[in-house]
């Protein structure tokens, strides 16, 4: 068989960066693992085709080339997919899907799609293919259980990449979270109990991706990198630091962790050796009454600023999640978050109102109370509710645009990175990283949108020569900021 496969392009949001792509000479930020996965779990002799649409455009004749295609997406890509079904129909092809979209949200395309392949599709997919083999494929596919990733997990199909239009590339090693945050669907999707791979399957992945001359960021896509803090700590950093040792450290990594990461001193010493520059962790909010409701209690009992700081300090940057419109939030709450995060250093802040994802404990709450009033975009910068909140909603909205307005401002934004980097170790490495024609493009584009262009050119420049006069081991941190920081003010000043 012929298969595409076929991912929606990202619509304007906080991770997109499409408003800095084009500085970077990029078309996209990370690839479809989970759509890699599936073309590796597919039959060896047929062929494949990957359509990423934020880096290429999805062609007719893509389409009529293909005997089936396969979909997968994020709840926040619904609208292209809507658009994706309309013209695969249109030639006549039948359509698979799956991934996140589908498999909290599935009711809505029972009668758009052929087959659902829902969950994780180690466990589900070869089911549709066992009955496809014998001309019987059922319309929904889906399975309770957790596949174990060290027995059925594959290598991704990385060859179906075009890897230069990506900024990063994307790995995985584990999934799950023992957290079970009460807006959060990872539960839903992968478990509480974290299932991760074998520490030659991971080093395996690095290889192929290294063997495509690939020689910049690598995303860890773990719903929670520090799940089971022990085999990261005993198994995997230390074959990876080795790994980067031997070929002179071709990757840098971001990830996404949990905010205890801060309390294992060794574990964050580790990660800077393997060479993690950045970790996202979920701060939510400084009210603890808050944290309380949405059951985050990893977040509580604990000087949030200083834990912060801890992990600067060990030599990761920290970006930050924040939410408002919690049923405990009051008027106050906009003017604390500015500064919190001013005090804290997170220069790359995610500020969103609370949504209602499907299926979330918080969804069924809502649900059961009446409050639910419509289903989520999935943007984690939409000026919009799915639910009614307790608070006044304009007074709700109104100290969300505050909080946007001040975070992204030139003067605080530029004060911010200076907070950071002053609490910042940027980690010792026997050799330099190979500069690129990607920084010299950085570079030389900063100097002249945000140094001669932009309005707060003057909080710029002041940054810059902090920079190389103060710290200028943290010069190439301060042009990247200063590039990111063009994104989310072009964002939030279009939304708002």
């Amino acid at each position: 068989m012929k298969i595409l496969l076929v991912y929606p392009r990202y619509p304007e949001t906080f991770w997109s960066f499409q408003h800095i792509l084009k500085i970077l000479g990029k078309k996209g930020t990370i690839p479809p693992l989970g759509l890699l996965t599936v073309a590796s779990i597919l039959p060896k002799k047929w062929e494949k085709k990957l359509i990423d649409m934020s880096v290429e455009e999805l062609k007719d004749e893509d389409i009529a080339w293909a005997d089936m295609v396969f979909l997968s997406a994020m709840i926040v890509q619904k609208e292209g997919v809507r658009q994706i079904i309309k013209q695969v129909k249109e030639i006549g092809r039948p359509i698979v899907a799956g991934g996140p979209l589908f498999t909290t949200g599935w009711e809505e395309f029972t009668k758009k799609v052929d087959h659902l392949v829902l969950g994780e599709a180690e466990e589900t997919l070869p089911l549709f293919l066992k009955d496809l083999k014998i001309d019987k494929p059922k319309k929904v596919y889906n399975s309770k259980n957790f596949p174990d990733l060290k027995k059925k997990s594959v290598l991704p199909s990385y060859n179906l990449l075009k890897v230069s239009k990506y900024v990063s590339l994307a790995i995985q090693y584990s999934r799950g979270c023992p957290f079970n945050c009460d807006f959060c669907d990872i539960v839903r999707l992968n478990g509480r109990q974290p299932r991760y791979k074998t520490v030659g399957q991971i080093i395996k992945e690095l290889e192929v991706l290294r063997k495509l001359g690939w020689r910049s960021g690598v995303f860890f896509v773990d719903d929670n990198f520090i799940g089971n803090r022990i085999a990261v700590k005993k198994e995997i950093l230390p074959a990876i630091i080795k790994w980067q040792k031997k070929y002179r450290y071709p990757f840098g990594f971001i990830t996404q962790a949990s905010i205890n990461l801060a309390d294992e001193p060794e574990l964050m010493d580790l990660m800077v050796k393997a060479g993690f520059t950045a970790v996202f962790v979920g701060i939510e909010t400084p009210e603890v009454d808050s944290l309380k409701e949405c059951h985050k209690f990893q977040n509580q009992n604990r000087d949030l600023v200083e834990t912060v700081k801890k992990m600067q300090k060990a030599g990761l940057e920290v970006q930050g999640g924040f939410i408002v419109g919690f049923d405990h939030d009051k008027p106050t709450i906009f003017k604390r978050q500015v500064e919190f995060i001013q005090k804290s250093g997170i220069v790359t802040a995610m500020v969103g109102l609370l949504n209602a994802l499907p299926k979330t404990r918080l969804y069924q709450r809502l649900q059961e109370t009446g409050r639910l009033v419509k289903q989520t975009t999935g943007d984690n910068t939409a000026f919009d509710l799915n639910f009614k909140p307790k608070m006044n909603k304009k007074v709700l909205m109104d100290g969300y645009a505050q909080i946007l307005e001040n975070i992204y401002s030139p003067k605080q934004y530029y004060q911010r990175v200076i907070t950071f980097l002053r609490e910042f170790k940027p980690p010792f490495r026997n050799s330099l990283p190979k500069i690129r024609w990607l920084h010299i493009r950085a570079l030389v584009a900063s100097f002249w949108i945000l140094g001669v262009k932009s309005k707060g050119r003057l909080y710029f420049w002041k940054l810059i020569f902090w920079s190389l006069f103060k710290k200028p081991k943290t010069f190439a941190h301060a042009i990247g900021f200063s590039i990111t920081g063009l994104h989310f003010r072009r964002l939030y000043d279009k939304k708002a």
